[in-house]
């Protein structure tokens, strides 16, 4: 059973990892789960099962709800998360976006907003803005931070899960080792975690979106930076040092272009953001023909505009894409080979860039990966859109404030 709880748990009592399993199936079943279900599928008996659901209902994290569905006879009673119980927090610090949301014990959005945001500006810009825009968005609920039961983050960047920080970040001038989650929970008081935008985006698409309840998925986010998130057997997989899934800095072309990692040729430096714009610039300063070119002047060009323009059918932005969607897929072949997923689901802005970056992504998959690995994955878009890594970030939240509650209950708390 997949949980994202991270903290020190007692797992020698046996009473709470059955909690912490009941908890996790009926969050993550969609619709609701009966009692006999959670029973039959956690291979206890009814009288096993009773007391922890009795205890979650007297608590009021769980509710009771009717099967409306039901056609036949009585409908049976399900459990569900109660939505009203309390509020958690999800943030996606991406290379040039931040996007802040808002949510129920559901994990249902409740209020969320993206903006312009540069990582590059170091932590102490960077998280004022962040701290900013969540304020905010609980002044707009008539909320506080204390309303808060936990707050999940993303960054573009390695992550050291124990320390709550970085480390050597190519894309985060400023950040490596900086004490991100202490920052964040001295500032706002309430338990922070912390997590690398892919990994979260893989999360996001595990619990609601695309890749649902698959057990072996790998998540793609491609915007300035690529990176992928990897779960495997219903766990997210980090490595020995948390930069498990830097997939961007996988070398496509030995002799190529400068990476802002130091080596050459790298995936991200071929196909991320910053080179599809440099490649439409190219096109521009060679006479090619692009509404591209009345960008106004001093404005980035992002790899969003890109697939804009690509999608009212801009000949050079859909080349550029169409180029990029094959190199990204050399590096999904490897992946797909070392990995065996059932799923490849791209998001970031790629989400957005439609058959035209997708197609010759899928045509080099095909063609590069072997075929008992390549005729049993799916590839498909993130059905969260720009949203994975965020929801990805309430998924982690909600984990660890339902298990910190959990145990509470049993004092057993760390």
């Amino acid at each position: 059973m997949f949980s994202t709880y991270i903290r020190s748990i007692p797992t020698q009592n046996v009473k709470y990892i059955n909690k912490h399993a009941v908890l996790d199936l009926i969050r993550f079943t969609p619709g609701g789960i009966s009692r006999a279900e959670l029973a039959e599928r956690l291979s206890l008996t009814r009288a096993a099962v009773t007391p922890i659901v009795d205890d979650l209902l007297e608590r009021r994290l769980i509710q009771e709800t009717h099967n409306r569905s039901s056609v036949n006879g009585r409908p049976p009673i399900l459990l569900e998360i109660n939505p009203d119980y309390g509020y958690i927090a999800g943030v996606d610090m991406g290379a040039a976006h931040l996007t802040v949301l808002i949510a129920n014990f559901a994990a249902q959005v409740l209020i969320e907003r993206e903006v312009g945001f540069e990582i590059a500006d170091g932590p102490a810009v960077c998280l004022r803005q962040v701290d900013e825009l969540l304020r905010t968005l609980l002044n707009e609920l008539g909320l506080g931070l204390s309303d808060l039961a936990a707050i999940g983050v993303g960054v573009p960047g390695p992550i050291v899960a124990e320390a709550g920080m970085v480390l050597a970040p190519p894309i985060m001038p400023g950040w490596d080792r900086f004490p991100i989650r202490d920052a964040l929970e001295a500032r706002w008081g309430r338990p922070v975690l912390l997590g690398n935008d892919a990994e979260l985006g893989a999360l996001g698409e595990w619990a609601y979106g695309a890749g649902r309840m698959e057990q072996n998925l790998a998540y793609i986010k491609i915007g300035r930076g690529i990176g992928a998130g990897l779960f495997i057997d219903g766990q997210i997989y980090r490595g020995a040092t948390g930069s498990a899934g830097e997939i961007g800095h996988m070398t496509i072309r030995e002799d190529g272009p400068a990476c802002t990692c130091g080596n050459r040729g790298c995936l991200e430096a071929i196909a991320g953001g910053r080179a599809v714009a440099a490649k439409v610039m190219a096109a521009i300063r060679c006479g090619r023909r692009t509404e591209l070119a009345a960008l106004p002047e001093g404005e980035k060009m992002t790899i969003a505009d890109v697939a804009e323009a690509a999608a009212r059918g801009d000949l050079v932005a859909q080349e550029v894409l169409a180029e990029a969607g094959a190199h990204v897929g050399i590096a999904i072949a490897s992946l797909i080979n070392l990995f065996n997923p059932n799923i490849v689901v791209v998001g970031g802005a790629a989400s957005k860039m439609g058959d035209v970056f997708m197609e010759p992504l899928r045509q080099t998959v095909m063609k590069r990966s072997l075929p008992a690995a390549s005729q049993s994955v799916r590839i498909t878009t993130a059905l969260l859109g720009g949203r994975s890594s965020a929801i990805g970030a309430t998924v982690q939240a909600l984990s660890l404030a339902l298990h910190e509650i959990a145990l509470d209950r049993e004092g057993l708390r760390v």
